[in-house]
């Protein structure tokens, strides 16, 4: 994971999310600074801005930082907080983080790892030989349990996503160019660039 930056939210995202949402909470009595009775019977209108949630992210997860192609069907909005947690946040754009389904899944409605969006840089470094995944050393104890906890949550240190993380780096070595690496594996060129590999 690397940081994120937050990206504007579309034009049409108020009429078409917002707007549609917050009107739905109302005519329920939901209140919208609160959790939900029932998370699952919100209205995805989430949905209606995905494509333009990838496009603004450039189809880069934001917890493996890695590029996937939209017509995979791997794409999916995360509410940062989660749903049911907070109904009102269900519909808008700043608690919406682009992800793999995988690590949407594994992050569910839990609460306990750092956001992308405002991490500090270098919180989670790599081993380019085995695309291992660990918290910085040097990050206070606070900072440190976080990441370590996020690791651990999202599964980022999976013999999976580590064999990903090393392939694409040896490729990258094997007569890559720097380019691709930062489009289809920005966490590794992140991590390359930062050790002086590149």
């Amino acid at each position: 994971m690397i940081p994120v930056d937050l990206q504007e939210e579309p034009p049409d995202f108020h009429e078409n999310v917002r707007r549609r949402g917050r009107t739905w909470l109302a005519s329920h009595g939901v209140e919208p600074d609160a959790p939900p009775p029932d998370p699952s019977a919100l209205p995805p209108y989430w949905r209606r801005s995905n494509r333009q949630l990838w496009d603004a992210y450039s189809g880069v997860c934001a917890y493996l930082a890695i590029y996937f192609e939209w017509c995979t069907g791997a794409a999916s909005t995360d509410h940062f907080v989660a749903k049911s947690r907070n109904a009102g946040d269900a519909y808008e754009w700043r608690n919406y983080r682009l992800s793999c389904l995988a690590a949407n899944r594994n992050k569910g409605r839990f609460d306990d790892i750092l956001d992308p969006i405002g991490l500090e840089p270098n919180t989670f470094i790599l081993d380019l030989a085995t695309g291992r995944i660990r918290a910085n050393p040097s990050l206070d104890d606070e900072l440190r349990i976080g990441a370590e906890r996020t690791i651990a949550r999202l599964k980022l240190d999976s013999p999976e996503h580590n064999e990903m993380r090393a392939k694409r780096f040896a490729r990258y070595v094997d007569g890559g160019d720097v380019q691709t690496l930062r489009e289809w594996s920005p966490f590794v060129w992140y991590e390359a660039r930062r050790q002086n590999l590149l």
